[in-house]
């Protein structure tokens, strides 16, 4: 009879536990609140149990281990490391003591452990409700501004945000709450510095380091990770110190306990106080690294030591037997519902891509990412190189074109500027998909805005001085890859209508763009508020904008 191993989550981030547990031999019983998760069809045995139900687990834990016996119980990339320490401490299965993996789980107990061990990471305070008053923020925090307010009990960026100022705290406290199953929210100190990812496995006391990666972090005032590259570009001696601050911190949590067996996964930042610990999970990481970019990288599968562990076995396997670059890169949108997205299979066709996760679909409903689970979906590409490893991985992410429904209220609000600002902050959130400077905004406003008239083709009032900027949008596309992601999406040649506005730069802007200079009878012609929704919301906001008048013309 095969050996069965319980493994927690059913979604895309446990498919390969589940698919290598498979090939392992062993009888996969797969738990998932959901049962339409995307591998259940692929487990042996599929049970429909809510993860945070650390006793319904271990009731049918028992229930299997009385049957026939079950040799272990694991997850990678789930919330739910507490939920298998409990079940394996209780009925005797390997893995880690459940308050080491409390203390991985809690971040206001993880803190406390880093503080008392001496762990390099930041100041801290802890919330159960948000301040009432500008007064209180001020005289609440121990601590100077800025610093980063996230729940104590959630993954994936959910909640978490930068506050640079009193006047922001509240707003930002409130927001966490919502993502807290415990009610209770974190304040640090604001860590500076680049971030990166490192995964681990744990046996035994012995802490196997299984890659680090470069963190690619963008959107103030929240931490959305577009990318992760592996391994880092940063020097030898860079590494063993963020190496040695993460390895201090896996040991101040219990996790590498002499008689336990189980991993880690690490945010690190390279501060200007040297390396400091972000967070520490008791589990493998969620966002592709262990599943897909390290075993690309080096040969290695960590989950597979994971698993052999997970049943009573030594890890095995952890030499890498390759030195690549494996590049992940996300796309995202801006807000409304998608009308269609074309361009995977073009993306899918660049060399070097290995895989291409889509969370987007036709139909549903899609917003500017404020955490790393509202993205529209994510690119890996693997090479020898790394220029080359990071270049398909890009180039694929800027094929992928998502075509938003018009009308749409969210959509338009945001490419009115109406979107949520950032409070007390500089600038708007989310921001622009080009940065414009005063010089170029200023010619912007200058434009005319024709109101094109009749039915036939369209034309552009040129913007010489923005199409020569060297500006790159969210994904890295320039003004002329933009325009030429609107004509491919809408099928409308747009060219620009340099001599019938009498401005020969146009003509030649328009030439070196592939756009032909011509006249277009009456369609008339697209000026600033064309421009001002490229601008604004990059290829989706200027095919939004057609759309939209293409559907009041009709």
């Amino acid at each position: 009879m095969k050996e069965r191993i319980i493994i927690l989550g059913a979604g895309v981030m446990q498919g390969p536990a589940i698919r290598i547990a498979r090939e392992m031999g062993l009888f996969t019983v797969v738990l998932d609140a959901d049962p339409q998760a995307p591998w259940v069809s692929q487990a042996d045995r599929f049970e429909q149990i809510d993860l945070k139900d650390k006793e319904g687990i271990e009731a049918f834990a028992r229930s299997l281990k009385s049957q026939g016996g079950l040799s272990g119980i694991m997850t990678a990339g789930t919330d739910f490391s507490a939920s298998v320490a409990w079940v394996a401490e209780r009925i005797g299965l390997p893995g880690i003591p459940y308050e080491a993996a409390l203390n991985a789980s809690d971040k206001q107990r993880m803190r406390s452990c880093f503080e008392k061990a001496g762990v390099p990471s930041p100041a801290f305070t802890v919330l159960t409700g948000a301040p009432r008053n500008k007064a209180d923020s001020v005289d609440f925090l121990p601590f100077p501004y800025p610093v980063v307010v996230k729940p104590v009990d959630n993954m994936g960026s959910r909640g978490c945000r930068r506050v640079d100022s009193p006047s922001e705290l509240g707003v930002a406290v409130g927001e966490a709450l919502g993502f807290s199953r415990s009610g209770r929210v974190i304040v640090e100190s604001y860590m500076d510095g680049p971030e990166f990812s490192v995964d681990a496995i744990v046996y035994h006391g012995e802490i196997t380091i299984c890659g680090l990666a470069d963190r690619h972090i963008f959107f103030p005032p929240y931490f959305i990770e577009m990318g992760h590259t592996m391994p880092t570009r940063f020097p030898r001696e860079d590494q063993r110190a963020l190496l040695d601050t993460f390895t201090q911190a896996v040991r101040s949590l219990g996790i590498a306990g002499e008689n336990s067996s189980g991993a880690a996964k690490g945010d690190v930042k390279l501060s200007s106080q040297g390396p400091m610990i972000g967070e520490v999970a008791a589990r493998l990481s969620g966002g592709y690294m262990s599943g897909w970019t390290y075993p690309y990288a080096s040969g290695v599968e960590p989950i597979r030591a994971a698993i052999q562990m997970a049943v009573g076995r030594r890890p095995e396997g952890l030499s890498p037997s390759r030195s690549w670059t494996c590049a992940e890169r996300a796309f995202i949108s801006i807000p409304g519902r998608v009308r269609s997205i074309q361009g995977l299979e073009e993306a899918k066709a660049v060399p070097g891509v290995r895989d291409i996760f889509l969370r987007a679909e036709p139909g549903k409903e899609v917003r500017f990412p404020e955490n790393n689970v509202t993205k529209c979906g994510n690119v890996l590409a693997a090479d020898p190189g790394r220029e080359e490893a990071a270049g398909a991985a890009e180039k694929a992410a800027r094929s992928i074109l998502i075509r938003l429904e018009a009308p749409n209220a969210e959509t338009r609000a945001f490419l009115e500027g109406s979107g949520p600002q950032a409070p007390g902050g500089p600038a708007a959130f989310p921001p622009d998909a080009f940065t414009l400077g005063a010089g170029l905004r200023s010619a912007l406003e200058k434009l005319p805005d024709p109101a094109p008239e009749g039915s036939g083709d369209l034309s552009l009032v040129p913007f010489p001085e923005f199409l020569s900027s060297g500006l790159e949008d969210y994904a890295g596309r320039g003004a002329a890859e933009s325009l030429d992601a609107v004509r491919r999406i809408t099928g409308l040649p747009l060219p620009l209508a340099g001599r019938e506005i009498g401005d020969p730069s146009g003509t030649a802007h328009g030439a070196a763009c592939g756009l032909a200079d011509q006249d277009t009878g009456g369609g008339g012609k697209l000026g600033r508020a064309f421009w001002k929704a490229l601008i604004r919301g990059g290829y989706q906001g200027a095919v939004y904008f057609l759309d939209d008048l293409l559907r009041r013309r009709i």
